[in-house]
């Protein structure tokens, strides 16, 4: 910290008074900033709803409550549609997501210059949209129904995957792959014996985790018509069958939780 004379006593600043000027204007801006943006969403606020919430939710809880238990008969299929469409959407990104991977990874790359600029474009692109824009686009392209949000899941979890995994792979040791080229060994035996070994648990994890979060998106899609048990929550919710729509929301926390609890053992005995 720096020390200022006064007489013969030093007196102790966290900062000088450049950077304290500096520290006050921040502060200063950053709360400038946050009153002109609230000031913009209470304009655009209904308060009397906001209000009105605990009104509203109370009497929406009334009428959920107690839910309709014999309706799980009927979501046995959507829930079944779900689980397929992350499990598909998970193994169709993983299969693209690998070669894009040792494409944007520096030490694999056949070039730095113009191939791996067009794997990280891809990479970026993926990651950027929401599953349920990549459904609305592809129900509009090849209709309702589960293939659209299995290829939704696919393209979402592309980047995901393979940002993790050429992160992994430029995470190699090298002296393996190394000793692997002292032998004479081909490009892609060096990739085979000297690379891929080395990158199998990362890989196995990430597989595990993106399923695990593929589940919980999958559960929404079928909101914009992508299938699943979010067809059923939505069909539900615009007959105003609260009964309905609570059981469901039971039901998809219930198999999250699974899914959750699967994910983790598996991670665990991979890691």
């Amino acid at each position: 910290m720096p020390v200022l004379e006064k007489g013969d006593t030093q007196i102790w600043r966290r900062r000088t008074q450049g950077q304290a000027l500096t520290h006050w204007a921040a502060w200063l801006i950053g709360t400038a900033v946050f009153v002109y943006c609230w000031q913009q969403i209470s304009e655009a606020t209904t308060w009397f709803f906001v209000w009105d919430a605990p009104r509203i939710a109370g009497d929406i809880w009334t009428r959920a409550t107690p839910p309709r238990w014999e309706y799980i008969a009927q979501l046995g299929r959507p829930i079944w549609d779900t689980l397929n469409i992350a499990t598909l959407g998970t193994l169709m990104a993983l299969v693209m997501a690998v070669p894009v991977a040792f494409l944007a990874a520096r030490n694999t790359t056949p070039s730095k210059l113009f191939i791996r600029p067009v794997a990280l474009l891809i990479i970026v692109s993926t990651r950027s949209i929401n599953s349920l824009i990549w459904a609305l686009l592809l129900i509009a392209i090849i209709g309702p129904g589960v293939f659209a949000g299995v290829i939704a899941i696919a393209i979402r979890s592309i980047g995901f995957c393979a940002k993790l995994l050429y992160e992994a792979i430029e995470e190699i040791d090298h002296a393996q792959v190394e000793a692997i080229t002292a032998t004479g060994a081909s490009r892609w035996q060096v990739m085979a014996y000297g690379i891929v070994p080395q990158i199998l648990p990362a890989f196995a994890g990430i597989a595990v985790f993106r399923w695990d979060i593929n589940i919980r998106e999958s559960t929404v899609l079928g909101l914009v018509g992508a299938g699943g048990i979010g067809l059923q929550l939505q069909s539900s919710l615009n007959v105003l069958a609260w009964p309905q729509v609570s059981l469901i929301l039971l039901v998809i926390l219930a198999f999250v939780v699974l899914s959750e609890w699967v994910s983790a053992k598996v991670r665990g005995a991979i890691i």
